[in-house]
């Protein structure tokens, strides 16, 4: 078939994007008020700020801004897993970097699947946070063989969605007739299911091992667990629920409010009571679904990493026997004062290596063009004002801040780690393949913008 006559990929997520957020409002009301909170603050922070309402217009990132969303949804099975990256590979969406969750108390480790081309990514930001139960973390061997069991024996893509998987790897792409029978039963399998598929009885012997695994367990398919809209101002949010009726998590996780944002802030509203009904009609309350706000900023290097590693560790270790009911604010003030040490300079962030970024050349470069004897040097092009530089937003996830997430939202306290470590061997034989390194994607995409700019200003190199 001409390959013309195919949807592209990157349409087919922006358009699944869209009915999974008009389900999930359908389902949690509370998230279609969330959107509205978020769609205010945002046409706020942007009024009050011109320059960078210009400078998100300059760039495209206006349009994407108003789509940002992810996604999250937890899978029971090493098959389920696999299945779910062929769908997402559908959407041109693959699996990035590998999260040990169980370090941080919650039984399961995941990979975001989303698209990884600056292109794809502007026209649509779409990601899912996909975890996979860890079942050997279950300490009861005879409900680790039962859970298994229950989990071996359900389905959770419907037959015409495998149906336009098949045909999408064997025809390398889908006709429009085809990309909505897929979008419409790919969605099936993230939608809410109140009936479970296990007897009051067993629901909570696994509650009692942990929540995560009674909702990954006892229900017909990986219900999507919440959806995450973008902010410019996460702290005008997380203000601004309790006045909409949300309940909201107690401090923001990530790095504390910066000049200059980095890596990613998230806070949410704790996850709703919904009425379920267990096998023999038992009925049950159910509580897993909830709403998130993130806030994004600049990629952080191998360098900038360590840095921030190492001052949470410390804001953490500060605050290990702060009681309960002082933690929040004791946590929140904790962190202002170990970040001090986390240059908030965009500037000082470039020179010293912490940020990646991308590099673009301005208008005096191009009138420059044929006279630029500058050997290439990178530093001296940017002081001339010939290049200019912006740092990369952060695509990814944070483990420690994806587990508070978690814990929050499954009333769960928090838990000390699991004994076994990470297996990202045992992941990725499930997922069909390796995991991309996140920190590749970003120094590729630095990299490649300077050798865009070493040809358009006729220099063999950058350096």
């Amino acid at each position: 078939m001409n390959q013309n006559a195919f949807v592209s990929p990157d349409e087919i997520r922006a358009r699944f994007s869209l009915a999974m957020s008009a389900m999930y409002q359908s389902e949690v009301p509370l998230y279609g008020e969330l959107l509205d909170l978020v769609g205010r603050v945002n046409r706020r922070a942007l009024g009050d700020n011109p320059p960078l309402a210009e400078a998100m217009r300059a760039n495209g990132d206006l349009q994407r801004l108003e789509e940002e969303r992810h996604g999250a949804i937890r899978l029971g099975s090493a098959q389920e897993l696999a299945t779910m990256a062929r769908l997402f590979a559908v959407m041109g969406m693959q699996p990035v970097s590998y999260y040990d969750l169980a370090c941080a108390g919650v039984p399961v480790h995941a990979t975001a699947f989303r698209a990884v081309d600056e292109a794809s990514l502007k026209r649509s930001p779409f990601r899912v946070f996909t975890s996979l139960l860890r079942l050997e973390l279950i300490d009861d061997p005879a409900l680790r063989q039962q859970a298994a069991q229950i989990l071996a024996g359900r389905e959770i893509f419907t037959a015409p969605a495998l149906a336009m998987i098949e045909q999408f790897e064997r025809a390398g792409g889908l006709t429009a007739e085809q990309a909505g029978v897929f979008i419409r039963e790919a969605l099936q399998t993230f939608r809410w299911h109140r009936q479970a598929r296990v007897s009051a009885e067993v629901y909570h012997q696994l509650q009692a091992q942990h929540r995560l695994i009674a909702d990954v367990v006892a229900f017909q398919g990986p219900h999507i667990n919440h959806l995450t809209p973008c902010t410019l101002d996460i702290d005008a949010v997380q203000a601004g629920m309790p006045e909409r009726g949300m309940h909201a998590k107690e401090l923001v996780e990530g790095p504390p409010p910066r000049r200059c944002p980095i890596l990613l802030r998230q806070t949410s509203f704790k996850a709703l009571d919904e009425a379920v009904q267990f096998a023999c009609g038992t009925p049950g309350w159910h509580s897993a679904r909830f709403g998130e706000i993130e806030q994004r900023g600049a990629a952080l290097t191998a360098k900038g990493r360590a840095l921030y590693d190492q001052l949470l560790g410390a804001t953490r270790e500060r605050c290990r026997a702060v009681p309960a009911a002082e933690y929040p604010q004791a946590y929140a003030e904790a962190l202002r004062q170990c970040f001090a040490d986390f240059p908030d300079d965009l500037e000082v962030l470039r020179r010293e290596g912490l940020v990646y970024g991308r590099y673009q050349v301005t208008e005096a470069g191009r009138a420059a063009r044929h006279e630029i004897c500058l050997a290439g040097d990178r530093e001296a092009l940017l002081a001339a004002g010939l290049l200019r530089w912006q740092p990369q937003l952060y695509e990814d996830f944070l483990p420690v801040s994806a587990a508070g997430i978690f814990q929050s939202n499954l009333g769960d306290s928090r838990r000390d780690a699991y004994d076994q470590s990470a297996n990202r061997a045992e992941f990725e034989r499930a997922l069909g393949r390796p995991v991309l390194d996140e920190m590749a994607l970003y120094a590729r995409t630095q990299q490649a913008s300077l050798e865009a700019c070493a040809q358009e200003l006729g220099l063999p190199r950058l350096a």
